[in-house]
């Protein structure tokens, strides 16, 4: 398993039901900066029954504009959407209001990510 995808899924995982983070910010908390798609590659490739016996919530990460990465009307675009909306996330056509929903850890919450 690559180590680069491991800390980006602990990263993931960490996100709290009903916020977003972009993946920008992923790879920033991941330990690697710059890597953006690289998140997105990673997301991509998680087990599909999940990582360390939990899911990886991959539709909690959006662009750093607040949208969502695919195409609209397509069915991974629907999904992600439905899933954000479950949680109380309100997507007003493909976009999220980061203001209002993107994750901001806080310092305790950096330090479990920085020892997983």
């Amino acid at each position: 398993m690559n180590s680069k995808h491991i800390k980006i899924w602990q990263t993931v995982q960490a996100i709290p039901l009903g916020k977003v983070a972009c993946y920008g910010q992923v790879a920033d908390l991941a330990g690697l900066p710059g890597r953006a798609r690289l998140v997105g590659k990673a997301l991509g490739a998680v087990p599909k029954n999940g990582w360390r016996g939990a899911k990886v919530p991959w539709y909690r990460v959006v662009n750093s504009q607040g949208k969502i990465s695919f195409a609209p009307g397509s069915e991974h675009f629907n999904r992600q959407r439905d899933l954000l909306q479950d949680e109380q996330v309100v997507v007003i056509g493909a976009r999220i209001k980061l203001p209002t929903f993107q994750w901001q850890p806080d310092l305790a919450e950096l330090l479990f990510i920085l020892e997983g």
